[in-house]
């Protein structure tokens, strides 16, 4: 399903996510229009750390990643960059901005491997429950969930439907 809004184009994840509890994210995501209007409000208190996540959401993510556990690196720490095999082997994935507001978790992170990719995951967020909503493909050098923030609400971000 594609959505357009003078010239905001983004796909939205209908099949990817996953809740907490492992059930299908809702079959009716917001729109790219409604991530936006309801971001603009959105105050996100940075989170520096992995392990400062939410639990909740470091479940959802590990759901999204189809892993067992949340397999990522904290920001700025080695981790699988390239396809070439390291060993000892590193986590996949780079966490390199994310913040949570009273609702909502916004996690940016990097993705190593074969094509070394960036990606941008909402969730609804809520210390009961946790499910994704809607995310992205972004584009590399973002250093804050202010910029991230920003980044979704000028339309620079391309919708993905993975891989996570």
């Amino acid at each position: 399903m594609r959505r357009g809004h003078s010239g905001f184009a983004l796909w939205i994840v209908l099949s990817c996510g996953l809740g907490a509890n492992g059930q299908s994210a809702d079959p009716s995501p917001a729109t790219p229009d409604a991530v936006r209007a309801h971001l603009r409000s959105e105050h996100f208190s940075p989170l520096t750390t992995v392990a400062a996540l939410p639990a909740g959401l470091r479940q959802a993510l590990s759901q999204l990643f189809n892993a067992p556990t949340l397999d990522m690196a904290d920001p700025g720490a080695p981790f699988q960059a390239t396809d070439v095999m390291i060993t000892p082997r590193l986590p996949a994935r780079r966490l390199v901005a994310a913040g949570c507001s009273a609702d909502h978790c916004l996690v940016y992170y990097e993705r190593g491997g074969f094509a070394h990719t960036w990606h941008v995951a909402l969730f609804h967020w809520t210390p009961a429950a946790t499910r994704f909503e809607w995310g992205a493909d972004g584009p590399g050098g973002l250093a804050t969930i202010g910029e991230v923030q920003k980044a979704v609400l000028a339309g620079e971000l391309k919708g993905s439907i993975g891989p996570w």
